[in-house]
């Protein structure tokens, strides 16, 4: 055993170096298990019901408690939330507060589960995820991805969110707007706050066969989940379930928004196949925005 640096060495008497010595190394303990492991896989397989199975194991393996505020918190659905100290109470599909004076949740596990299974995250993929907040799904796009660059423009949350992530060397975060500018390209944009048109920027940054899922929502922040695919020249989408987000900073239009009101009343979202910027026959047209479509008509290759 090598002497401390500080201690100078010492000649041994021959008696005593036959001896086996009296000091020992303290025992290496095992790791404590994770009390909450059997509860978050229970989470896993509700929330994540006939999702990827790899969708489900990344929702086993982040700890949703790591990405909120010390206890107690606020979690429930809507206006009916109440408090609670015990971690085991997070997991359930129920909202999480993160600013509940201004309505900054942690998001519905179930729906985030969906969208994120619909995005088909591959270990080979870049990914963006725009509304980062505390980092929690952007730790799952870190389980399922072979990057993720984060975007959050509240400071005390990508503040939290860039300390939160750092078990997950290949998740950065950005204290910055990912709207109205260019991005890196990327093979999947992840949208966690609602917008009432596509921001031609997150149009561009895809590469080819690149995914864009963002929630295309009204005045009152409901509307649907739409997933646009990259084919070609060409944009595939269609809507992957309703939805309800507080609205992004950037791509928001009063008037758009007011009309996706009438839209989702009066139309078949499941009829829409395409995303175009050229006007399609006005039979395939199921939303007309500013300079972009929604077209019942397959994709133009």
């Amino acid at each position: 055993r090598p002497c401390p640096p500080s201690r100078a060495p010492r000649l041994v008497p021959p008696a005593l170096a036959r001896q086996r010595p009296t000091w020992h190394d303290p025992p290496v303990m095992p790791p404590s298990p994770d009390p909450l492991a059997a509860r978050r896989a229970a989470y896993a397989q509700e929330v994540a019901e006939g999702c990827d199975p790899r969708v489900v194991a990344a929702f086993a393996s982040v700890p949703r408690e790591a990405f909120l505020s010390p206890p107690p918190w606020w979690h429930g659905s809507g206006a009916h939330m109440t408090q609670t100290s015990d971690p085991a109470a997070l997991y359930q599909d129920v909202l999480v507060a993160l600013d509940r004076a201004r309505g900054i949740n942690n998001g519905q596990p179930s729906l985030h589960a969906l969208c994120l299974s619909a995005l088909r995250v591959t270990r080979r993929d870049r990914v963006l995820h725009i509304g980062a907040g505390t980092g929690y799904y952007t730790a799952i796009l870190a389980e399922l991805a072979g990057s993720v660059d984060g975007y959050e423009i509240a400071p005390v949350l990508a503040r939290r969110a860039a300390v939160n992530l750092a078990p997950w060397p290949n998740a950065r975060i950005w204290h910055e707007s990912a709207a109205g500018r260019p991005l890196p390209l990327a093979d999947a944009l992840y949208v966690s706050a609602g917008a009432s048109h596509p921001d031609p920027f997150w149009l561009e940054a895809l590469r080819e066969d690149g995914r864009l899922l963002f929630p295309l929502t009204d005045a009152e922040g409901t509307g649907a989940v739409l997933l646009v695919q990259r084919r070609g020249a060409g944009f595939a989408a269609r809507f992957a379930s309703a939805c309800g987000f507080i609205h992004c900073t950037g791509p928001r239009d009063p008037d758009t928004a007011e009309r996706l009101t009438a839209a989702f009343q009066k139309g078949d979202p499941a009829a829409v196949r395409s995303l175009t910027r050229a006007k399609p026959p006005d039979e395939a047209v199921w939303f007309a925005g500013e300079g972009w479509f929604l077209s019942t008509e397959e994709p133009d290759a």
